[in-house]
């Protein structure tokens, strides 16, 4: 469910001429909002996730932004904080989503850099990965409980296939509409889903942009149909993606 309206109001702790311009699409869980900051056009995100998990994914932005990633930073308030009762504000970034095999090989570059930048990062509080999945029911966004029986075996079928790997953050969902792209940089933005887990899960790319081996690109394919599957049911989308996985 998304937050009320009224909680908007922490806006004003970005200063008194930090106005909402219009709704954004693609937000689900989120109230998403070009907004202006300081003259400058931005973009307000307004949830209900726990301050823990906003710190995580605040220090995440940072950390990449210092090495050099396009990512969204969040734009502090007047006093230095970066989230306010669920709200955080980051820069509007231009492009492009990626379209030609050239565009996916650039993006799957920049994703095996954030993997290679986070393989000491902590897990979000409350969530887990594929491979914790194989023994625990929930995490933030996953009840396997809700889901049938048979559909859980299925999908800690695949993801079983990744035990071993090692773990890193993944951004989670980079479809084209969270990629932007110029002629001399890639930027994720919406890092909503990302957590600690098997980095191959983000390269199941157009093009097979990443290289991944046949089988390797196989695995990851079906562990992340599995956890799409999870992570959104019971939606038609959900349904369709564990159709995808194979039965046991």
């Amino acid at each position: 469910m998304k937050p009320q309206k009224g909680q908007w109001e922490a806006l004003g702790q970005w200063g008194d001429d930090a106005i909402r311009l219009e709704p954004l699409t693609g937000g689900v869980a989120n109230d998403v909002w070009s907004v202006r900051v300081n003259g400058r056009l931005a973009v307000g995100r307004l949830g209900t996730r726990s301050d823990a998990d906003l710190a995580w994914e605040s220090e995440l932005l940072q950390h990449l932004d210092r090495h050099g990633l396009t990512v969204p930073t969040p734009i502090p308030t007047l006093d230095g904080r970066l989230f306010v009762d669920g709200l955080v504000i980051m820069p509007f970034l231009e492009g492009q989503p990626p379209e030609t095999e050239v565009d996916w090989r650039r993006a799957a570059d920049v994703l095996r850099r954030l993997h290679a930048l986070t393989a000491d990062w902590p897990q979000r509080p409350g969530w887990r990965s594929s491979i914790d999945l194989l023994h625990a029911e929930t995490c933030t966004k996953i009840d396997l409980r809700a889901m049938p029986a048979e559909g859980v075996a299925r999908c800690r079928a695949a993801w079983a296939r990744l035990v071993g790997s090692a773990r890193c953050v993944v951004h989670g969902d980079p479809n084209p509409g969270n990629i932007r792209m110029t002629a001399d940089r890639v930027a994720l933005i919406d890092w909503d889903e990302a957590h600690l887990d098997v980095p191959d899960l983000d390269l199941v790319l157009p093009h097979n942009a990443a290289d991944l081996d046949a089988h390797s690109y196989e695995i990851a394919a079906q562990a992340s149909a599995a956890w799409e599957a999870a992570v959104c049911w019971d939606d038609a989308y959900s349904v369709s993606r564990l159709a995808e996985v194979r039965p046991v």
